[in-house]
């Protein structure tokens, strides 16, 4: 029988790649010449530190962050941004975490949704990835097809395509 899995994860390199020329671009901006800025990623945690003097450096670097991560193939929707920065000393801080897996909430809406489309297929949830089983390869292409248009606030692959 035909299945697929719908997955959100983030590639590791890719996202590191994505740092680096983050971390290039800063050090060659005038704005930012002789201002302490720090971008670290914690690459087990999945949670990047970011470290500037002021609140409006620091939403140029979430500006820059963003659209380097886009041209890398990262989804902006891969970045939590809901952490307040935060003052230390004299730089300002904040921790980004990155979303890796569905998370088991996520997961529900998303095959609640499919459900309740009254398609005919089967879904299963399975750790962080969720498994959509039918018997025609047209009724997997369709729910794929809905659940782009839908928007779960997450980045949202489609793997393994079986037929």
């Amino acid at each position: 029988m035909p299945s697929f899995d719908i997955a959100s994860e983030v590639d590791l390199q890719t996202l590191d790649n994505a740092i680096n020329t983050v971390k290039k671009e800063i050090s060659t901006r005038y704005d930012f010449r002789g201002s302490p800025v720090t971008i670290e990623l914690d690459k087990k945690t999945y949670v990047l530190s970011l470290e500037v003097e002021s609140d409006m450096k620091m939403k140029q670097l979430i500006d820059v962050l963003i659209s380097r991560a886009m041209k890398q193939g990262i989804d902006a929707g891969a970045f939590d941004f809901t952490k307040d920065a935060y003052p230390s000393g004299k730089v300002i801080k904040k921790e980004v975490s990155v979303r890796n897996g569905l998370k088991q909430d996520d997961a529900k809406k998303i095959v609640k949704m499919i459900k309740d489309g009254g398609y005919k297929v089967q879904v299963a949830i399975m750790d962080d990835i969720i498994r959509v089983t039918g018997k025609k390869l047209d009724d997997l292409q369709e729910v794929i097809g809905i659940c782009r248009t839908n928007n779960f606030g997450i980045p949202l692959q489609f793997v393994n395509m079986k037929s």
